[in-house]
């Protein structure tokens, strides 16, 4: 990815702080710190380790079973194209593979210039709008190619315009 972030320690330590450094909390701390960067930067993993007093399995254990997190970098927007059987049937591949197409990656990965990330999801609750997407957590149903495509210019169009980077 072609944009390396810069961590703030401080903000991390905020947030654990924030759960009291309770290792109950590791969910939810390393959803914030996702929040932040869009992924957990693993030079972050020892601090946890330490703050928290938990094994270093564990959080590599939640941090794998749940979609929500990663520790690989994401791109500024995540892309979620429902694959449940609803949207399937209402063309969900062929959103998916208009995106495969116009960003040029396969799903599970991100952009070179590190904008897009695309992630197929099992469902997203929204069955009679299907097929749907997230982008952001901001939903978008009812699409065909033309319009999911219509989407991502807006997102590229929002990105070039500016928009305050993360971290």
């Amino acid at each position: 990815m072609a944009n390396k972030i810069t961590i703030n320690w401080d903000k991390i330590q905020d947030i654990i702080e924030h759960y009291n450094s309770n290792p109950e909390n590791l969910l939810m701390i390393m959803q914030d710190i996702t929040n932040l960067y869009n992924y957990v930067p693993p030079e972050a993993i020892p601090l946890l380790k330490k703050k928290l007093n938990v094994k270093e399995s564990l959080i590599y254990s939640v941090a794998t079973f749940y979609k929500t997190i990663s520790l690989e970098p994401r791109g500024k927007h995540i892309i979620h194209v429902c694959t449940g059987t609803a949207c399937h049937i209402l063309g969900a591949v062929k959103i998916m593979d208009a995106y495969k197409e116009e960003l040029n990656i396969k799903e599970g990965q991100t952009t070179e210039d590190g904008l897009f990330s695309l992630e197929g999801v099992r469902c997203i609750g929204c069955c009679a709008s299907g097929p749907v997407i997230t982008v952001d957590k901001e939903i978008h149903g009812g699409l065909d190619r033309s319009k999911a495509l219509n989407i991502l210019e807006l997102y590229k169009r929002s990105s070039e315009r500016g928009e305050v980077e993360r971290g």
